[in-house]
């Protein structure tokens, strides 16, 4: 229940955040209103999928996801025009799944707008 109002209230700032993206600027920069706990990085998939791999300094998941997530949103909204994502989700802990290289966490998914 808690994962639950985490999310929901992650989500909310994300939307909140989305008219910070600049849309119709030719540069595509888009940046935070807060700072990251985590700086991501995003590298581009087939299709629409998507990987995002962060640097995992001790801290859980839950404490990395914020700033995988600012990414995805991102390059969904300004590559799709739109900024909901599907992530790949994990059979054992029915949560985002993700891969360890060494110290880096590595989340994928892909981009569902239209």
């Amino acid at each position: 229940m808690m994962l639950r109002a985490v999310l929901i209230l992650t989500l909310a700032v994300a939307v909140a955040s989305c008219g910070r993206l600049g849309i119709g600027n030719s540069s595509k920069r888009a940046e935070t209103e807060n700072v990251l706990p985590f700086k991501a990085k995003l590298k581009k998939g087939e299709d629409r999928g998507f990987t995002v791999s962060v640097v995992n300094k001790g801290a859980g998941v839950a404490q990395v996801r914020e700033s995988v997530r600012f990414e995805a949103t991102k390059y969904c909204l300004l590559t799709f025009g739109g900024s909901d994502a599907k992530w790949s989700i994990s059979p054992v802990s029915k949560d985002w799944a993700f891969t360890q290289d060494g110290d880096k966490l590595i989340f994928s998914g892909e981009c569902t707008a239209l």
